[in-house]
């Protein structure tokens, strides 16, 4: 049987509610993966003309409808229509280093660009939409992650020392542009998507990546203008962060953040997100990718439903998926073991 989606199932657990049935989900799924379990190619269709876009889609969607989502993941990312950006991935500073760098940078240029090439796919994903099934996500990256693209991480610690007038102007621009871009998006395509988020990964393995007052003062005040906004459109909002964040996770709690994404068992097991935070938002995720790297997929049978199992009890909102996503080197067996597990807990439960 064609499996029936039901996007409602994941917006309960954005709202911390339990789902009927155990949503499963994915921040992000590499489209060689999505091409090997459907033994079709597809991905290259995404920057084509309409009709490429529409096949695109429609893939994509078929994608997780096969496997058992209630929902897509999907955004379009700032970054991707940045000039001069990229200093994200290291290696060298980006175009943002003075203040007339700032003052010259062509903002006003920004949002004709982005919705250039967000817009058609934001209408071709949701033509393509089956039956019962949302999207979950937006417009993608996060104030911090901006902020690193712009300037570059290493940078951006000698900008916070040396000049910090001009750090926290960073961060202002940043907010206005993502506000901006937030707001055409909610009035324009927010129907097709069921929850609102974006990735913002402000830690590592030991601790955030700017000291948690930075964050506090310049990164938390932009993401409540963003989640003040979609809420006021009646959506949840999901947030993804990688790293050990505790320190600031009540602010982001008092952000308004009404779902978290990323967890990795090295930080801290995924039982400790349930019991710190389980009573006031949605957790997604649980699952390292490590595991899915490491582990034969019958052993990843048996540790999902093991752990799915327990989650699922302990929690309220829960959602799940790998602790991060599925990249191009996680073994399709390992993902889709992790897959048939939420399968198996869904059939016990109905049983």
């Amino acid at each position: 049987m064609e499996f029936q989606p039901d996007y409602r199932h994941l917006v309960d657990v954005a709202r911390n509610r339990r789902p009927a049935r155990l949503p499963v989900y994915e921040h992000i799924v590499n489209p060689g993966i999505m091409e090997r379990v459907l033994d079709h190619r597809f991905a290259g269709l995404l920057d084509g003309d309409a009709a490429d876009r529409h096949e695109f889609f429609r893939q994509y969607n078929r994608f997780f409808q096969t496997l058992g989502y209630d929902t897509v993941s999907f955004e379009t990312c700032i970054t991707e229509i940045l000039p001069g950006g990229g200093a994200i991935m290291g290696g060298r500073p980006g175009p943002i280093q003075t203040r007339r760098d700032l003052d010259q940078y062509p903002w006003d240029e920004l949002p004709a660009r982005f919705w250039e090439r967000a817009a058609p796919r934001f209408s071709a994903l949701a033509a393509t939409l089956p039956e019962g099934m949302k999207a979950v996500g937006g417009v993608g990256n996060g104030v911090f992650e901006i902020s690193e693209d712009l300037v570059g991480f290493e940078p951006l610690c000698y900008l916070q020392a040396d000049d910090p007038e001009l750090f926290a102007d960073v961060y202002r621009r940043i907010g206005q542009l993502m506000h901006q871009l937030w707001r055409t998006f909610l009035e324009c395509h927010a129907e097709a998507f069921a929850v609102c988020r974006f990735g913002d990964d402000l830690g590592f393995k030991t601790t955030t990546l700017l000291q948690p007052e930075a964050l506090r003062t310049h990164v938390f005040p932009q993401y409540r203008r963003v989640i003040r906004a979609v809420h006021d459109a009646g959506r949840p909002f999901l947030w993804h962060s990688c790293g050990n964040i505790f320190t600031v996770m009540p602010d982001a709690l008092s952000a308004g953040i009404d779902a978290k994404h990323s967890n990795e068992d090295t930080i801290a097991p995924f039982d400790r997100w349930i019991e710190l935070y389980g009573a006031r938002i949605g957790l997604l995720g649980g699952i390292d990718v490590d595991l899915l790297c490491q582990l034969a997929p019958e052993d990843i049978v048996r540790l999902v439903v093991e752990r799915g199992t327990r989650y699922r009890a302990k929690a309220c909102g829960f959602a799940l998926g790998s602790g991060n996503s599925i990249p191009d080197y996680v073994p399709v067996d390992g993902y889709l073991a992790m897959l048939e597990a939420a399968c198996r807990i869904r059939a016990d439960e109905a049983a």
